[in-house]
Parts: C-alpha cells; sequence; structure tokens
C-alpha cells in the first residue's frame, strides 16, 4: 500500500510540472493542421482525377 501511496504523490508531483498549451496556441494549432489536410487532400484528389483522366484514354 505504501508504493500504491507513494506511486500517486510522485504522479501529483509530475502532473504539476506540466505545461499546457493555452486557448491560442490550441486554436493556432488546430488551423495549421486544418489547412495541412486541405492541402495534402487537394492534391490527393489531383493525382487520382489525373491519373483516372489518364487511364480511362489509355483503356
Amino acid at each position: 500500500m505504501e508504493k500504491f501511496i507513494k506511486y500517486f504523490d510522485e504522479a501529483k508531483i509530475e502532473l504539476q510540472k506540466v505545461i499546457f498549451p493555452t486557448k491560442e496556441q490550441v486554436k493556432n494549432a488546430y488551423i495549421a493542421v486544418f489547412i495541412v489536410v486541405l492541402i495534402v487532400s487537394l492534391f490527393l484528389a489531383l493525382i487520382d482525377l489525373i491519373m483516372s483522366f489518364s487511364l480511362s484514354h489509355i483503356i
């Protein structure tokens, strides 16, 4: 039981060291991820369109 209590005390100490992001940082990261995903999906859609168009003309 003593190890169990020591574990939770140390976990509490470690959690106090954590620096959580602010709302502004979370918002900026969300926007950055959204833009990157949008660009990559548009690029892949364009590649798919080109390849399907080329393949349909070959066949």
